[in-house]
């Protein structure tokens, strides 16, 4: 028989006096209570005196704060705001301060619409008031909410244009990648601009985040007619002050926060530098000599003469500093007859001279500036071939103002090479040429594009700068457009766009950078000067193309790149891939809207403008001072920008905005100047006696 079973342990149940089982929390409630009943009553007076304020504060704000977010009242202008009023901002807006701070964005359910502007009371405006009768932009108009989906100066851009990236060996192969649609948003080792080939280690800007690389689904087709955003809300504004201010605005951030550097970063407050030369301000000089402000222009000028020194150890890209700091010196010697810029225009142009000793004498694309030497890229020994046939008209230019015939004698020297050449398609040309042999490489590959584009605006140009007496230049731009013509000229399937595509060995490809958006307004000064007329019937086709790569977007702001649907349906003309949807603030459509105002005098072509100037003030404009490029142009919520402000939105997107609007037809007569590709003027000159 088994003894009973033992229990090891013993159950113990507490309880309080009044047989109320014991309850930690209640415990600490009755603690706390004693606590606060041992507070003096003055004490206790001024804790609960504290927690009403913020109760009220609270039921204050919150109509003003949930009305913001739903975009249902009038704001204050958040340009005036502080750090601490980020909570204020617009969406838009203030995606940009969360990311300049490092902060995560809140998801997004659906597209931000902004409301509608009410004429008579304009709150919210994006161009930052200086006065009680400045005139002041309007808010972006309502975006349809079912919206479907270089020539100009290049930069360094780490993640840059990717449709476009080649280098080495590796070009053509890239080419033939994105002809037949491979992806085109991997990380590249080496990044080209309109002609500079640069490495990418050399460059300021992050890379795009993983988020922005993913492949997005293209947008389902929708009908043309729903493609087109509302208008612009019609205020009675001063178009010139607002360029004015748009530029003051610019000219604030990098005075505040690059001041002598190369360019600005207006998100993070800093600057990047490229060749250490103060681009942006030199690029800036005529623009502010042409717009009348004054103060800043004396501020400038002050630090051309004090600060800025050419001896330095420093490599710089022939083409790059040939337009904008060559360019830039004799265009503002020309406007203020200042011996000053003359002299530093003489100093540069010597030291780029030894890119010209080759074998042969196709220049080297880097020069060192304060050791006299020069070399190819590390990469390859070509130059592309708009670096070597887009430097003409400044070379010349300093000659004869020099009296000294070697600048115009080498650059001369290369277009008679080119005139020449084998690898010609009806005009058309390779995209590189070779600093040895003075061969087009890479042939069968065909452009206006990267590379390649101003190649075509030069030989116009410097027919027009020379008094049209050269007549090898005038046969080859002729050529040239009745190949563009002939082999590039498409038209969209849905609404009948005209639009510039590529070729690559005979295989056509609708692709259009937005630097093409040159072609509209070289086509028009051709014309002009008494080339055939069905030169401007293209020009009045691609111009209504180029606006349209502005007005189909969510932003109303030009992609890098577009690709063209030319089958016959009912579905969009642009599609846009994910890699090319950045914006970089170029010139080149607002560019050709001035050309085409000039001749035509048709008032669309500024009301264009506004637009474009509209769209950079919504969603490029940085609180504090500056603009900055963006990443996405389909996404006004979040355009994401990439804190960076090219110098050439203060050299030339904004001085053609302003001549755009100008009434004075002499103001910078096309009779009188040629504007090189970095819109610094330069005079024609006189006709040689027959």
């Amino acid at each position: 028989m088994y003894p009973p079973s033992r229990k090891d342990f013993i159950s113990l149940t507490l309880s309080d006096s009044h047989n109320n089982t014991y309850n930690n929390g209640k415990h600490r409630r009755q603690s706390c209570w004693r606590k606060w009943k041992q507070l003096s009553r003055l004490q206790r007076s001024l804790v609960l005196f504290l927690l009403a304020l913020l109760l009220i504060f609270g039921l204050l704000s919150y109509p003003s704060i949930t009305e913001q977010w739903r975009g249902g009242s009038d704001r204050e202008d958040w340009l005036e705001l502080n750090d601490r009023d980020v909570k204020d901002l617009p969406p838009g807006v203030k995606s940009i301060l969360d990311q300049a701070e490092g902060k995560a964005l809140p998801p997004v359910a659906e597209p931000h619409v902004l409301p509608a502007v009410d004429p008579d009371a304009v709150a919210g405006a994006v161009v930052e008031p200086r006065g009680p009768n400045v005139p002041i932009l309007p808010k972006p108009p309502i975006k349809n909410k079912n919206f479907p989906n270089k020539r100009g100066p290049p930069s360094l851009h780490k993640d840059g244009n990717i449709s476009d990236t080649v280098g080495g060996d590796k070009e053509v192969q890239e080419v033939v990648r994105e002809e037949e649609g491979e992806e085109e948003d991997k990380e590249q080792k080496i990044v080209s601009w309109r002609g500079a080939m640069i490495e990418a280690d050399q460059a300021t800007e992050p890379p795009p985040s993983a988020n922005e690389r993913e492949a997005a689904a293209p947008p389902a087709p929708a009908d043309p007619a729903d493609t087109v955003p509302s208008e612009v809300p019609t205020v009675a504004v001063d178009r010139l002050q607002a360029v004015c201010d748009a530029f003051r605005h610019a000219w604030k951030g990098y005075k505040d926060y690059a001041w002598g550097h190369d360019e600005l970063k207006p998100i993070s407050r800093s600057f990047g530098e490229w060749f250490g030369l103060g681009l942006t301000l030199i690029d800036s000089l005529d623009t502010m000599w042409i717009l009348g402000l004054k103060e800043e222009f004396a501020e400038a000028r002050d630090w051309v003469e004090k600060e800025l020194s050419f001896d330095k150890n420093v490599d710089v890209n022939l083409f790059e500093t040939t337009i904008r700091v060559l360019g830039g010196l004799l265009s503002t010697y020309h406007l203020t007859g200042d011996q000053l810029f003359l002299d530093k225009a003489k100093d540069i142009g010597s030291r780029l001279m030894p890119a010209f000793k080759t074998p042969s004498k196709i220049p080297f694309s880097d020069v060192n500036i304060g050791k006299g030497t020069a070399h190819p890229p590390r990469w390859t020994s070509d130059s592309t071939l708009a670096e070597v046939t887009s430097i003409q008209l400044e070379f010349r230019e300093l000659s004869r103002l020099t009296q000294d015939p070697q600048y115009q004698e080498v650059v001369n020297e290369v277009m008679k090479l080119v005139h020449k050449l084998p690898g010609k398609h009806d005009g058309l040309v390779p995209m590189f040429i070779n600093t040895n042999s003075g061969q087009f490489t890479h042939k069968g590959v065909f452009t206006l594009g990267a590379r390649a584009d101003s190649y075509y605006e030069y030989l116009l140009k410097q027919w027009i700068q020379g008094g049209k007496t050269e007549d090898d230049l005038l046969e080859d731009y002729l050529q040239a457009v009745e190949g563009v013509k002939k082999h590039l000229v498409r038209q969209t399937g849905p609404s009948k766009l005209t639009f510039v595509g590529e070729l690559s060995h005979s295989r056509f490809n609708p692709k259009m950078d937005h630097l093409v958006c040159f072609l509209p307004g070289t086509l028009a000064l051709g014309a002009h000067n008494g080339l055939p007329g069905d030169h401007m019937d293209l020009a009045v086709q691609l111009m209504e193309t180029c606006h349209q790569m502005y007005r189909q977007m969510e932003t109303g702001l030009s992609p890098e790149i577009v690709h063209f649907n030319m089958q016959a349906s009912d579905g969009q003309d642009v599609v846009v891939k994910p890699a090319d949807r950045h914006n970089l603030l170029r010139p080149e459509t607002v560019e050709s809207l001035f050309y085409m105002y000039r001749f035509t005098k048709d008032p669309k072509y500024r009301d264009w403008g506004w637009e474009i100037l509209h769209s950079f003030n919504n969603y490029t404009k940085v609180p504090g001072g500056g603009y900055t490029s963006i990443n996405n142009v389909r996404d006004p919520v979040n355009p994401g920008p990439r804190d960076k402000m090219e110098s050439f939105f203060l050299g030339e997107t904004l001085k053609y905005l302003y001549l755009l609007f100008s009434d004075d037809a002499e103001l910078l007569s096309l009779d009188k100047y040629v504007f090189n590709t970095e819109a610094h003027v330069l005079p024609i000159w006189p006709s040689p006696p027959k």
